[in-house]
């Protein structure tokens, strides 16, 4: 089996944790996972923890200019262009994304009316996936809904694009946890589940793989899908048999 080479990419996960640094974010540690396997195949690998950053509500490229004094989404975009990859990470509150995986969503979706230098979509030639903590169900109904709205928005989404772990329904440990109600717990939780683990494998690599393809083809051809093509009156097959 011929070993691919990744060195030339670069993947950007987003941490939509509610826990501000330095404290714990129980996704952090299922991003290292993923990370290290990124880092060992020479990725270059950056990381937001969003809740970190004045980054607003809303679906504008700059909410400074809607009323808000402080928006760093613009600086922080920058970062997201710069890689071929995007991982989006978040936990489950009550069976659904966190808040700031919603407005994430809503951030990117504000920038999706620019274009690249073929009039696509900005995220065109770029590739997603996704994943999830938490110790309730929701881990699909969770990935379902962000991966749409990636692939809504001009990402390339590969099979097996996402990944998780829950613990048992109700309080309890969560993933990564060493010691649950003065009880030691060891492997931490959730290291050992080899669903996880191979999930979160398939999941790294099938972005790297995809992303590679993409790169190596500069993005999608932009016949058929330039928003400023379409703009300028071409219609390609549309009406034109």
């Amino acid at each position: 089996m011929s070993r691919p080479e990744f060195k030339n990419l670069r993947a950007i996960f987003i941490n939509c944790t509610l826990e501000k640094s330095p404290r714990v974010s129980h996704t952090s540690r299922l991003i290292d996972v993923s990370k290290g396997i990124f880092e060992r195949e020479k990725v270059s690998v950056d990381e937001i923890r969003l809740i970190d950053h004045e980054v607003p509500p809303g679906e504008k490229s700059d909410m400074t200019e809607h009323g808000w004094e402080k928006d760093e989404w613009p600086e922080l975009f920058k970062r997201v262009l710069k890689a071929e990859i995007l991982v989006f990470a978040t936990p489950i509150w009550l069976g659904e994304k966190s808040s700031v995986a919603k407005k994430l969503i809503e951030r990117l979706d504000g920038m999706s009316d620019k274009t690249n230098e073929k009039g696509q979509s900005i995220y065109y030639g770029k590739v997603a996936g996704c994943m999830i903590t938490g110790n309730e169900d929701g881990v699909k109904h969770s990935s379902m809904g962000i991966l749409f709205s990636l692939q809504h928005l001009g990402f390339t989404i590969p099979p097996q694009a996402s990944c998780g772990w829950i613990g048992e329904i109700g309080p309890g440990p969560s993933y990564g946890d060493t010691e649950w109600k003065d009880k030691k717990i060891d492997p931490p939780k959730g290291y050992d589940s080899d669903f996880t683990n191979r999930t979160t494998t398939f999941m790294t690599y099938n972005l790297m793989h995809l992303a590679s393809m993409l790169k190596s083809k500069k993005g999608y051809p932009q016949y058929g899908n330039s928003m400023e093509d379409w703009e300028n009156g071409e219609r390609w097959k549309f009406n034109n048999p």
